[in-house]
């Protein structure tokens, strides 16, 4: 049976809309607007055991409503979820035990006190044995390099280390399925390596199921071989990760360094100009074209070095949610006014 079983999964809300003015102000007090926002829309996902998923989309595309949904934090207003056989929302205490949810812009840890007293706190909350617990701290503490932190207000800790100590409290009760939103968010080039590192080698050894929504695509591609783009409430994509740059981009970009005494004037006539740093030039050139394309350039350039590539996977993945905004459907929104 699948870890996480997702079918017809929606969530909406209605959004009161407030009128500019004092007497719309007033008015507003008797007959109240509202707009219905459709956070997902009939969502189908299945996440097999053991499996680190990429989760992502634009901002406001679903992404967190879906693993608070998948979390318990919240009810949906139709379809059905299953995580490892329970119904997330009916909150039993058997499944809290077995899944942890990290989200990078919300703290669980106690501001002015140390990390440590906040792992006790959790020990007794998820009713982890003296023994174990301090077994799985020692590991924690260790991997992620942490161990002389343990004392410290977590109010002094650098963003990145917050972000290490969250992830322990999370983990201190070994769960079966992780849910990672934005954990990198606002790190720095070291944090975030750091973090992808751990996570990468923990869930090799443990083989717990992963679900991570990120913005930053390095992390994407260090951790996931599977990819689900969501956008405007509903799924896009769902499959690998060198699919995503197969099926949604039409070009690659061939890089020339051409010989001395060579003019890059007349490059622009076989692709787009990317960019020009003598002796090297970029080009953007259509995906079906590419073999007429280079035949051209070798026979009217002297080329030292030639490579063609796939464009990078930011670009490959704006132009996705571009795409999405693109065919939006405005007839989804829906108003209502109740006295």
């Amino acid at each position: 049976m699948a870890t996480i079983e997702i079918e017809k999964l929606s969530k909406s809300y209605w959004v009161y809309q407030k009128q500019e003015g004092l007497r719309a102000s007033l008015r507003g007090l008797f007959r109240r607007e509202y707009r219905e926002v459709r956070a997902v829309r009939e969502v189908d996902l299945t996440v097999e055991q053991g499996e680190f998923v990429a989760f992502l989309g634009p901002n406001g595309a679903g992404k967190t409503t879906t693993l608070k949904l998948l979390s318990g934090v919240i009810s949906p207003s139709s379809g059905t979820a299953r995580v490892m056989g329970h119904v997330p929302w009916q909150r039993e205490n058997a499944y809290r035990r077995r899944f942890a949810l990290v989200m990078g812009q919300k703290n669980q840890l106690w501001w002015d006190l140390p990390a440590q007293e906040s792992f006790r706190l959790h020990q007794q909350i998820y009713r982890v044995d003296g023994q174990r617990f301090q077994q799985t701290l020692d590991e924690l503490t260790r991997l992620l390099g942490v161990t002389n932190l343990l004392h410290q207000p977590v109010r002094e800790l650098s963003l990145g280390e917050r972000m290490k100590m969250e992830l322990i409290a999370a983990l201190l009760h070994s769960p079966d399925v992780l849910f990672l939103d934005e954990p990198t968010i606002g790190l720095d080039v070291v944090a975030q390596h750091a973090i992808q590192q751990f996570l990468k080698y923990y869930q090799q050894k443990r083989r717990i199921t992963i679900l991570l929504t990120s913005h930053y695509m390095k992390d994407v591609s260090a951790l996931c071989k599977r990819v689900v783009i969501i956008a405007d409430g509903r799924l896009h994509y769902d499959g690998s990760l060198s699919g995503i740059v197969d099926r949604f981009s039409g070009h690659k970009v061939v890089t020339l360094h051409l010989a001395e005494g060579q003019a890059f004037e007349q490059l622009a006539r076989f692709g787009t100009l990317l960019e020009i740093e003598p002796p090297k030039a970029k080009l953007r050139v259509a995906r079906r074209q590419v073999p007429s394309v280079m035949a051209a350039l070798l026979s009217a350039y002297t080329v030292d070095d030639v490579a063609v590539e796939d464009p990078p996977l930011e670009d490959v993945i704006a132009e996705v949610f571009s795409r999405v905004d693109d065919v939006a459907v405005d007839h989804d929104v829906r108003q209502a006014v109740f006295p």
